[in-house]
């Protein structure tokens, strides 16, 4: 149970990257209405999956650790060029739970009838 502030960080840095992948959506949309440009909307939807894919590593973090903690770090890594400034918090928060994840060793715990 030692992983819990990876998987917090991991979750709110996916949520907010779901919340930027939704804005940037959003503006695209509204570009795409009035200039016929569509670089917003795909900026947009690859954000959405990069957020899915934290989500999916802070939940992995508890099971496998590295995988998980790489599943993080690559997708903070990746949405903060895909959404520039919409990006920063969601890596702040992805980047380091996936070097904690992929770094921090668990304490191995002593079976209940050693333990003093």
């Amino acid at each position: 149970m030692g992983r819990t502030t990876e998987m917090a960080l991991g979750v709110f840095g996916g949520l907010f990257g779901f919340a930027g992948a939704m804005m940037a959506l959003f503006i695209g949309m509204a570009e795409f209405v009035f200039t016929g440009s569509s670089q917003l909307i795909a900026a947009g939807a690859n954000a959405l999956v990069f957020s899915a894919l934290a989500v999916i590593g802070a939940v992995m973090v508890e099971i496998h650790a590295k995988v998980g903690g790489g599943l993080m770090m690559v997708s903070g890594i990746l949405i903060l060029p895909v959404l520039d400034l919409f990006g920063v918090v969601p890596a702040l928060l992805l980047v380091p739970a996936g070097v904690m994840g992929m770094v921090r060793k668990t304490k191995p715990e002593l079976p209940k009838n050693l333990a003093a």
